[in-house]
Formats: C-alpha cells, structure tokens, sequence
C-alpha cells in the first residue's frame, strides 16, 4: 500500500504535470488549427504532437509508478494519438487535485484563525472543541478526496494507456511481421552481397589462378615456371583468406567454441584500423543474440576502415537491466548513412530480436552505433 504522503505528493505533482499537459493541449490546438490549410504543415504538426505528447505521457507514467504505486502499468509504447487523448483526459484529475488543495490550504487559514480566537480568548472551550472536530472531519474527507484522485488518475492511465490483452496480442502480431519481412529483405541483400563478393572477388581470382597453372604447365624454361607457381600459390592464399572471409559472413562458426569477446578479438587482429575491446558481460547471452551483435561490430569495421578513414575503433560491450548493450564508436570523418544497405540491414536484423540500433554519425564524426538487445 503507497504511503499516503507519497499519495499526497504525487497528486501535488500531477496538479502541475496537468498544467503542463494544459498548455501542450492549447498549443497543439493553435498548432492544429494554424497548419489546417497547408498540407506539408499538417502533416509535420500531425507527426509532431503525438511524438511529443508520448514525451509528457513517458513523465506521467513514472510519476504515476514512483509516487501512486502504478507499477503495474504496461510497458512504454509509442500511441500516438491515444497519448494525446490521455493527456485531455488527465485535465479531469488536475482538476479536481487543484480543488482538494485549494480546500486544505483554505482549511489551514480557518485553522490558523480559530487558534488565533483561542489564544486571545474570544472562543469558549466549547466552540474551541466543536470547530476543532469539524476541521479534522473536514480533514479527513479531504485527504480522502486527495486518495481518490490519485486513484482516479491511476485509473484513467490503466483504461486509456492499456489497450488490453487483445490490442497488445494484434499490435505484436503486426511487430512481428514487420520484422519478419525485414529479417528476409536483410537476409536477401546478404545473399546478394555475399553473390557480389564470390563473383567479383573469389570466382575471379580463381579464373586468374586456372589461367596462371596454365601457363606455367606450358611453360618450358623451369625458372619462369617455378615464379608462375609460386605466384600461384600466393594467390591460393589470398583466394583462401576471401573464402574465409565470405565463410564468416554466412554464420561466425567461431562462437560455437569461443565467446563474443574472443571471436570480436580475432576480427579486431585481421583489422586495418587499431580495435579496443572491452567487453563485461557476465553471463553469457543467447548465441542469436552474440550473433547479431557479431554482425553489428564487423560492419561497424568494415565501414570505419573502408569510408570513414579512422585510426581507432573501441567497442564497448555491457549488460544493464535484462539487456546487453554494444556501443562501437570509431574516430572518423562521420557521414554514415543509416538508411544504408548494410545498416538498414543490420537494424532489420536487430528488430527482429525486439533490440533497437541507433546510428548518430555527424559530418567530421565521430561515427557512434549502439545496439541494445535483450539479454534473451
């Protein structure tokens, strides 16, 4: 049971959030109003009032956990819309809290009053005790009033912030499928980019390979066949070092028998840029998990050394409230594009695990990814 001063507070406070709430609601209604007539406008102030009205209902949720007890409230979802209902309809116990603390600081000045009276001897004992009982009955009636409007705000943030089991079951169908048909985009231009790398890279090295044993199976001065050979054999190599590279594409097979540090340890030594590691997990998360993150690291690379000319990469790696978070930072030239192939790839792949992958990497850099995935 939440202690009734923290009820007290947490109404006190959802008095001022309502003002708040009040004056967003007048200035998305001008906002609203002033852009009816420009189509741009109403579609920019249409995908903004929502976006900031999910900001004021994230405030009033912990407010509402931290002070009236509603731990029980469903996890933070964007609404859009329904968030900026629930703020009109908060207006309602702003209201009625504005009004029971009005009432108690009146009471506090009648209260003041009547033990002023007594100390100067206007009121008899009798009248001093009577108005004494009628205050602390009114007392009681307004802190219980108090009590019900946080109750009554708990209430309308349960009926309007909880769709119920079957709107939360069709929108994680809808999320599901959504990331279904990501996972399969991703993995198509994965099969595609790996199709690119064999025919570009490894098919054509091989043809030059067929074509060198050739001539130096034709080739008569044994000097000159020796050279062709051993260039030959040099190319095997290279031609071994791009099918392992492509291997490790398809699946890191590494993570069968070493953790996500020491696989991350041997990409950072094939590496042309520098790489620090740091990695604090404690428990081991899911092989699906270190997969994605796997993928997420070597493209982070693979962009700093290719495009954004760094000089040093770090990935930091820890667990924090049920998630593992990756944040690979590099000293680049910035300019990454998230909406890229690769990235895009990458956050399709990072959804479908319910992660979220967010790229910030300005021009002049740094180029910072963070993905945060739960731990299972």
């Amino acid at each position: 049971m939440t202690h009734p001063v923290r009820v007290g507070v947490g109404v006190g406070a959802g008095v001022l959030t309502a003002a708040g709430d009040l004056f967003f609601l007048l200035v998305a209604a001008v906002a609203g109003a002033g852009s009816a007539l420009l189509p741009p406008a109403r579609r920019r102030a249409g995908a903004l009032i929502p976006r900031y009205a999910t900001t004021l209902v994230r405030l009033e949720r912990r407010r509402l956990a931290g002070l009236l007890g509603a731990d029980e409230l469903p996890p933070i979802r964007t609404a859009g819309w329904r968030d900026v209902a629930y703020l009109a309809a908060r207006l309602l116990p702003g209201a009625l809290g504005a009004l029971a603390f009005g009432l108690l600081a009146i009471g506090a000045v009648l209260a003041w009053i009547l033990l002023s009276a007594a100390v100067r001897g206007e009121l008899s004992l009798a009248d001093f005790l009577l108005q004494a009982v009628i205050g602390l009955v009114l007392l009681t009636l307004n802190v219980q009033a108090i009590a019900s409007v946080g109750a009554l705000d708990v209430r309308i943030a349960r009926r309007l912030l909880d769709r119920g089991a079957r709107a939360a079951l069709e929108d994680r169908v809808r999320e599901l499928a959504s990331t279904r048909a990501g996972v399969i985009a991703a993995v198509d231009a994965e099969r595609q980019r790996i199709e690119r790398d064999l025919h570009d890279g490894l098919q054509q090295r091989l043809v030059a390979l067929g074509m060198l044993l050739g001539r130096a199976r034709r080739g008569r001065d044994a000097e000159r066949t020796y050279a062709l050979v051993t260039q030959a054999h040099e190319d095997v190599q290279r031609a071994l070092e791009e099918l392992r590279e492509v291997a490790w594409r398809v699946y890191p097979s590494a993570l069968e028998e070493s953790d996500l540090s020491q696989v991350l340890g041997m990409v950072a030594q094939r590496s042309a840029v520098p790489v620090r590691i740091r990695c604090d997990l404690p428990v081991r998360p899911d092989r699906q998990v270190e997969t994605v993150l796997y993928f997420v690291a070597c493209e982070a690379l693979t962009n700093a050394a290719k495009h954004a000319a760094a000089t040093l990469v770090t990935i930091d790696i820890e667990a924090a409230e049920g998630t593992v978070r990756m944040l690979v930072r590099d000293d680049g030239t910035g300019g990454a594009d998230p909406s890229g192939r690769g990235l895009s790839g990458l956050a399709r792949r990072v959804a479908a695990l319910d992660g979220r992958l967010r790229v910030e990497s300005p021009t002049g850099g740094p180029t910072t990814v963070l993905t945060e995935l739960p731990c299972a």
